[in-house]
C-alpha cells in the first residue's frame, strides 16, 4: 500500500555491526549524503508564521527591554510599609493627617492579618502538612506503579519484536540452506547432462551417425547466433 514503509533491518540476528570499519563506513556514508545534499524546499511555508511574542504580558516585555538594554532593575519599593506624617507644609490640613491615619490602619490591619496567618499555622501547619506529603507520596507512588508498567510493555515489545526477528531469522536460514541446496543440485544435474550429452556425442561418432566436421559448423554457428542475440538484447537495453 502506498506510505507504507518496509524496514528489511533485523538487528536481533543481522551480524557485522560490530566489525572494524563498519561504523566508520556508515558515518562516512551519511557525511557524504548531507554534503551532497541541497534542500530545495521549504518543508514549513503550509505553517503560519511563528508568532514569538503571543504569550507575553506587558510585565514580560517590559523586562525583556530591560534585560536587553542591560539595565538594573529597579529596587523593593517598601513605600507601601512606611508611616510617613503629612509634609511640614500640610500639617494644617485635615486631608492630609486623614490619608497619614488611614495608611496607618492600614498597615495595622496588614499586621494582624500576619500574626493571624502565623497563629493558624500554628495550629493548623503541621497537620496541613502531613496531609500534603500524604498526598505528594500517593502522587508518587501511582507515577512510579505507572513507569514500572511502562517499562515492563517495553519490555514485552522488545521481547517480541526478538521472538519475531528469531523465528524470521531461522527461517531465513532455512530458506537460504535450501536455496544452496537446490542449486547446488542444479548445477550437478547440468554437470550431469553435460557429460549425457557428450558421451551421447562419442557413440553416435564412433558409430558413423553423425558428421563431426557438419556437427562442429553447426556449433560453432549456433554460438555465433546466440553472441548476436545478447548483443541486441544489450543494444535494446542501452537504448531504453
Amino acid at each position: 500500500m502506498a506510505g507504507e514503509v518496509l524496514v528489511d533491518a533485523l538487528p536481533y540476528i543481522d551480524t557485522g555491526y560490530d566489525d572494524p570499519g563498519v561504523r566508520e563506513a556508515a558515518i562516512a556514508m551519511i557525511e557524504e549524503e548531507c554534503r551532497r545534499y541541497r534542500p530545495t524546499k521549504n518543508y514549513l511555508e503550509h505553517l503560519p508564521i511563528l508568532n514569538m511574542t503571543a504569550f507575553e504580558t506587558e510585565m514580560m516585555t517590559a523586562e525583556f527591554e530591560r534585560l536587553q538594554n542591560r539595565l538594573p532593575m529597579e529596587p523593593l519599593s517598601m513605600k507601601r510599609y512606611e508611616l510617613p506624617p503629612p509634609a511640614a507644609n500640610k500639617l494644617s490640613e485635615i486631608s492630609a493627617w486623614t490619608e497619614s491615619v488611614d495608611n496607618s490602619m492600614a498597615q495595622l490591619e496588614h499586621q494582624h492579618v500576619r500574626a493571624m496567618n502565623l497563629e493558624l499555622m500554628l495550629e493548623y501547619g503541621c497537620e496541613t502538612w502531613k496531609a500534603y506529603l500524604e498526598t505528594l507520596t500517593a502522587m508518587q507512588a501511582k507515577a512510579q506503579t505507572r513507569l514500572q508498567e511502562i517499562k515492563k510493555e517495553i519490555q514485552d515489545i522488545n521481547w517480541m519484536r526478538k521472538s519475531k526477528q528469531t523465528q524470521g531469522g531461522e527461517k531465513l536460514r532455512s530458506l537460504e540452506a535450501q536455496w544452496v541446496m537446490l542449486v547446488s543440485k542444479n548445477y550437478e544435474i547440468e554437470q550431469a547432462c553435460a557429460k549425457l550429452e557428450e558421451l551421447i556425442y562419442n557413440i553416435k561418432l564412433e558409430r558413423g551417425l553423425i558428421d563431426a566436421q557438419a556437427e562442429q559448423e553447426k556449433k560453432i554457428q549456433e554460438i555465433v547466433e546466440n553472441g548476436n542475440s545478447v548483443t541486441e538484447n544489450n543494444n535494446e537495453n542501452d537504448d531504453e
